[in-house]
């Protein structure tokens, strides 16, 4: 196991993919080779939720509200399995760093183990509360939509689960290229089926829930077949060979859990966030939310890429115990994501009124003032969100997630909702307000959150200066 950056990190064995090859090469290149094909992917991910909330919008503000509402309950399910995901990403690029392909075979099949018992676990109690959820909630008139919006979500969990983790498994262990096909795949479907289910078939809104749970099943398919048919991958999954182990177990979820929790995290700042909002402005605040964050997503979605890779390329750099390779990675990784906020916030605040029209039409176009100031406002988050997140993803990647979620807890529930609370008193009250709060919020977090990771690279380096030097 090398100990120092002048050794030579990549494996000269046959067992080795292109995959890992890429994960244990330069991390400059490693970073933009596993978050190039994570941009496209995600980008057709997020786009779908926009042309999803485009197609609502022609059932009205109710339709819309009524997605608002169930949008926090879908963020806790596929929060649940994309920190899960995350924790056996985390692990396994650590175990490829530690050149161990055994022990990566072992995190991958303890994680998706793990997932079958979660997606049991949320699937039931969701399924049969979501009516008494959205009343607790002050969906009022929504009630009855959000209810059955939410149920035909619900009955997809399993093939959305596996689609998060796997994913993360793949992408762990190098292979974006792959990731990105499915991922792709099962966005292009979702587009494709919306307008058909909702206004062809004449489904409603029980169209576009069932466009997407038919569109997670399009992109598990491929994925199946690689890790268990097709056998290509660096990680071996086969039951007879499995072994449980708590070892393995533990370090999956010593990253999965504080992961999961975060997204439980996001779900708890948008419920609040609802909540403030219905006191503010009705149910027309929430549609405005829930559009608009829809679209600030395809903002956001170059920066998640990168956030993804710093995850797998911060654990195998760990794994290998290449501290200063790891910290170049998150370096490198904030000045990229650094740029890219500047242009994507000039952009997005020269054409809000034009996005906000695209996505008010219909029987809401009434929303489309309050929707321009909200893209404005969150547009100018961008340049410091990156900061925020790829923070997060290099504690992951160390396999320190109770750090991740302090960044996370601090940056989106503390910051934000105090932020938005006293932004929203200081403008009378007024939807603005909680805008720019939220806003806030997000920055001075982000910037925390930079700070502390850089503190503890730069422990490692010394750490392991002493002890070369002893």
């Amino acid at each position: 196991m090398p100990t120092s950056d002048s050794e030579d990190d990549t494996p000269a064995s046959s067992n080795q993919t292109e995959g890992t090859k890429i994960l244990l090469a330069d991390p400059k290149t490693a970073i933009l080779r596993l978050s190039l094909p994570m941009m496209v992917a995600m980008t057709l991910m997020t786009l779908y939720n926009v042309v999803d909330a485009f197609w609502v919008a022609g059932l009205g503000a109710d339709a819309l509200a009524a997605v608002g509402f169930a949008f926090p309950l879908f963020i806790i399910t596929i929060g649940l399995a994309s920190g899960l995901g995350t924790g056996g990403e985390a692990a396994l690029a650590r175990t490829i760093g530690a050149r161990d392909r055994a022990g990566a075979s072992s995190v991958a099949m303890h994680t998706l183990l793990l997932m079958t018992v979660l997606a049991v676990a949320v699937t039931i109690p969701l399924y049969l509360f979501a009516h008494d959820i959205f009343v607790l909630m002050g969906a009022g008139d929504a009630v009855g939509l959000a209810t059955e919006y939410a149920r035909i979500l619900f009955m997809g969990t399993f093939a959305l689960l596996f689609g998060e983790v796997a994913y993360a498994l793949m992408h762990g262990e190098g292979d974006a290229k792959r990731t990105m096909y499915a991922m792709a795949a099962g966005a292009v479907a979702n587009i494709a089926l919306d307008p058909i289910l909702i206004y062809g078939l004449d489904m409603g809104i029980a169209g576009a829930a069932w466009a997407t749970i038919l569109a997670e099943v399009i992109a598990a398919v491929p994925m199946v077949y690689w890790l268990f048919v097709k056998r290509d991958t660096y990680i071996s999954l086969r039951f007879r060979e499995f072994s449980p182990d708590a070892a393995v177990a533990r370090n999956v979820l010593g990253v999965g859990l504080p992961a999961a929790a975060e997204q439980l995290a996001l779900a708890l700042m948008a419920l609040i966030l609802n909540g403030v909002i219905v006191l503010i402005a009705s149910t027309d605040g929430v549609a405005v939310y829930s559009v608009g964050w829809r679209v600030v997503s395809i903002g956001l979605t170059p920066i998640l890429a990168i956030s993804s890779a710093v995850v797998a390329v911060t654990g195998a750099t760990y794994g290998a115990r290449a501290y200063a390779r790891m910290e170049t990675a998150l370096r490198f990784a904030a000045r990229l994501g650094l740029g890219i906020g500047l242009g994507l916030a000039v952009a997005t605040f020269a054409f809000a009124p034009r996005i906000a029209a695209l996505f008010t039409a219909g029987d809401v176009p009434g929303i489309a003032p309050e929707l321009t100031t909200y893209l404005r406002v969150m547009s100018l988050v961008y340049p410091m969100v990156g900061f925020g997140l790829f923070s997060a993803s290099f504690f992951q990647g160390t396999g320190l997630g109770a750090r991740s979620l302090t960044i996370t807890v601090l940056q989106n529930v503390v910051l934000s909702i105090l932020f938005a609370w006293i932004f929203a008193a200081g403008l009378g009250f007024s939807l603005s307000g909680i805008w720019w709060g939220v806003a806030a919020g997000n920055a001075i977090g982000a910037a925390l959150g930079y700070a502390w990771a850089r503190r503890y690279s730069a422990g490692l380096l010394i750490g392991q200066a002493g002890a070369a030097a002893a």
